[in-house]
């Protein structure tokens, strides 16, 4: 079997590969594109790596594996044990605030009522003609419904939209109502459940808060509108047909912007 073959069969050490994103769409890198397409294509080429923060990735990953299972949670901490660690072996103030997240989902009778069913399933299928692909946190197909695990800085934090003017929830800011139609889409062309989405939410306060989430049915038609609207442009760009844009604005932009003009100081602020 062939690189690309293996790369299409979809398990946990293919998923997150860079061959995977070439050929699968998903939920993660279509957002990508929305925010820059020169940034994207970049990435996908393997030409640019975005400056990630690895350690919120670790300490978001150290929750999801505690609740996938004791096997996972281990296996994680025996890889991860020396970036998680002082000098003096004892756990670095983010894990304890990991922790503090995990103690408050795991001691919550809500919580351990609804985040019951299968964990970290993977899912596949076709949305308008295009290959998608899909991880689920937890799905409950006899109860209809999936959940995603979502760590935020403050659950209540606002962020102001340049676009509309208007203050969001970090529900918007990320657009997690597209990444949840996505998934609702996979799961049901593979077992033939239309589930309800719901995003459990931990804040990364020493003190974390939490919350169910529950999207609005207008919010899933927007976001199943943004994917028709946008996505053939989208695998457009992704198959070269046509040029990427640059948004001009993220590290890729920067650090690959060409002086070619002079601006005029009242135009610094748009």
């Amino acid at each position: 079997m062939d690189q690309l073959a293996i790369h299409r069969v979809l398990n946990k050490k293919t998923y997150y590969t860079i061959e995977s994103d070439r050929y699968y769409q998903s939920a993660t890198f279509f957002k990508k594109f929305m925010n820059c397409e020169a940034a994207t294509m970049a990435e996908l080429k393997g030409i640019y790596q975005p400056d990630k923060n690895a350690k919120a990735l670790l300490v978001g990953n150290y929750l999801h594996s505690y609740f996938e299972s004791k096997t996972a949670h281990d296996k994680f901490i025996k890889d991860h044990e020396s970036e998680m660690l002082t000098q003096k072996g004892t756990l670095l103030k983010d894990y304890k605030v990991a922790d503090s997240m995990i103690a408050t989902l795991a001691d919550d009778p809500m919580f351990n009522n609804l985040y019951v069913g299968d964990k970290e399933t993977i899912v596949k299928g076709k949305i308008g003609g295009v290959k998608w692909k899909g991880k689920i946190d937890c799905l409950n197909l006899e109860r209809k419904i999936f959940l995603d695990l979502k760590t935020t800085r403050e659950i209540d934090r606002k962020y102001w939209n340049e676009d509309t003017r208007m203050w969001q929830s970090f529900m918007d800011e990320y657009n997690y109502p597209l990444q949840m139609y996505v998934y609702q889409q996979l799961i049901y062309q593979k077992f033939g459940v239309m589930c309800t989405p719901y995003i459990i939410a931990v804040s990364k306060q020493d003190i974390p808060a939490k919350a169910v989430i529950s999207i609005p049915p207008k919010r899933m038609d927007q976001a199943r509108d943004q994917i028709e609207e946008m996505q053939q442009r989208v695998e457009e760009v992704k198959n070269g047909l046509k040029e990427p844009m640059r948004c001009g604005k993220c590290a890729y932009c920067r650090q690959t912007a060409v002086l070619r003009d002079i601006t005029s100081m009242d135009d610094l602020i748009s």
